[in-house]
């Protein structure tokens, strides 16, 4: 809480979701992102996002195109590694100077699970809070792992099924 009272808006902010995002048709996105990204998206708040199809790549344009928040982008492995629909995502917030940050795992067993779990754990370490868009509930999946390995480090999380 701020000395008069008010509780602050999280400033360091983990984006997981599913990969799978065919479902939907990309305006309902939009709408998706704007309901709950953009009441955390100031100035002083930085995003990370994982770099990778789906969510990934879709929060990250979205992100690029509507904020002024910074976003680090993080790949388990190397950016040559990550999808091409990735790499493009990656690249468009490069070139129009919205990513704070780009950073290669280079962890040595991607592609693999445990190598996006490393990836999905960095990055909620350096989170006070996470946003996660899950499709379905299947707990094996990326996202809930992501969800509830922030959980369990007793940093909130806003579920959103997608």
């Amino acid at each position: 809480m701020t000395s008069d009272g008010r509780d602050e808006m999280p400033t360091a902010i983990t984006i997981t979701g599913t990969r799978g995002t065919q479902h939907r048709q990309p305006a309902e996105y939009e709408e998706v992102f704007a309901d709950y990204l953009a009441p955390f998206a100031g100035s002083r708040t930085r995003f990370y996002v994982g770099g990778a199809s789906g969510i990934d790549s879709l929060a990250l344009l979205w992100l690029t195109q509507h904020t002024s928040s910074g976003v680090t982008v993080a790949v388990p492995g190397t950016v040559s590694m990550q999808p091409e629909d990735a790499r493009e995502a990656i690249a468009t917030a490069r070139d129009r100077g919205r990513l704070t940050e780009l950073v290669e795992l280079g962890h040595d067993g991607h592609p693999s699970a445990e190598a996006y779990h490393f990836r999905n754990r960095w990055m909620v370490d350096r989170s006070e809070f996470v946003i996660a868009f899950p499709h379905g509930d299947d707990r094996t999946r990326g996202t809930w792992y992501t969800a509830e390995y922030a959980a369990g480090h007793g940093k909130p999380r806003l579920i959103v099924p997608i």
